[in-house]
């Protein structure tokens, strides 16, 4: 499970770490399941700290704009 004080790196290197047993067929059916379980979360964990960062830094963009002319 992604811990909250995960980084986004760390959660993306275990990501990889479990795509690669997946490819590399090192996982019995019962590993497979809780691995993809956990792959679920993982991905969900990025995919809000990419939306997050993206939502902040465009705001940054937004708060730096001056109007034209100035």
């Amino acid at each position: 499970m992604a811990a909250t004080k995960e980084t986004y790196s760390e959660a993306m290197k275990r990501l990889e770490a479990i795509v690669s047993r997946i490819e590399s067929n090192e996982l019995d059916i019962d590993q497979l399941g809780s691995q993809l379980q956990e792959a679920q979360k993982l991905i969900k964990f990025c995919r809000e700290k990419l939306y997050k960062a993206d939502e902040e830094i465009k705001k940054m963009l937004e708060e730096g704009k001056t109007p034209e002319g100035k």
